[in-house]
């Protein structure tokens, strides 16, 4: 699978163009056998997608190990016990075990067969396990609470606080993806209108940051499995040497909170 010019362009700025076209070679665009009893296990998946303005949210969806399974080798089904709101079309798909310190990315497209989403694969690959914290997950059922565009002190601090998050971001043409941002409590910063961080070191493929080099629309997720916090907007790469940092301007808040399992 080629890199797209977004993540080339982000490859060459950062000087690792040669490493990550040979890291590049891991993405195919089915599901490998390793992968199934992977899926068969897990309890947790991020999902990016748009909704009808082309702002892009990302979204936790959790359930009873096998909610998530491969009954091919180009279609992953998702049934999830909770989830937040998820919109068909583009999807990118992040697969996490906290416990085991291992995740999978399955991006493709998306449509809705009753309350599953089955997902047609573009790209499948696993990612190194760096920056993952365990977490205490549990299946709320998440109900909104609070919208609006700017984040409450509550808010702020919530995600100053956090070691853990995730991002969506979307290619115009080679669609939408989702992944794992992580790091001691702190390294998010925060004031009501945006929310920024380091780019730390990672696989060099630098999916997010590409797509963010030619669409500026991101989604963020915050979650402690008992509430999660959508925000949609655009975020900026800002460059010191080859070191960066990304700042995201918030257009949309959306907080939810668990009721009972």
């Amino acid at each position: 699978m080629s890199f797209h010019e977004g993540e080339l362009a982000v490859q060459a700025r950062a000087g690792v163009s040669d490493l990550a076209a040979r890291v590049g070679r891991i993405i195919n665009d089915t599901i490998p056998p390793a992968a199934v009893p992977f899926l068969a296990a897990q309890r947790v998946a991020i999902a990016a997608t748009l909704d009808g303005d082309a702002r892009v949210w990302t979204s936790l969806l959790v359930g009873a190990p096998g909610f998530a399974r491969a009954i091919d080798e180009r279609t992953l089904v998702l049934a999830p016990l909770a989830r937040n709101e998820v919109f068909a079309g583009p999807i990118g798909v992040l697969v996490i075990d906290f416990a085991a310190r291992r995740r999978m990315r399955f991006n493709g497209i998306a449509r809705f067969d009753g309350d599953a989403i089955v997902v047609t694969t573009r790209e499948v690959y696993g990612n190194c396990p760096q920056y993952i914290t365990p977490q205490d997950v549990r299946v709320p059922r998440l109900d909104v609470r609070a919208s609006g565009d700017a984040l409450s002190a509550e808010q702020q601090a919530w995600i100053r606080g956090a070691d853990t998050f995730f991002i969506g971001t979307a290619h115009p043409e080679r669609g939408a993806d989702a992944s794992h941002r992580g790091g001691r409590a702190g390294f998010v910063r925060a004031d009501a209108q945006r929310v920024a961080w380091d780019d730390f070191p990672g696989n060099n493929m630098f999916n997010t940051l590409g797509n963010l080099a030619v669409n500026p629309r991101c989604g963020l997720l915050f979650t402690d499995f008992a509430r999660t916090l959508q925000l949609s907007g655009t975020a900026e790469i800002r460059w010191d040497g080859s070191e960066r940092s990304v700042e995201m301007r918030i257009e949309r808040v959306s907080e939810s909170r668990a009721e009972s399992p």
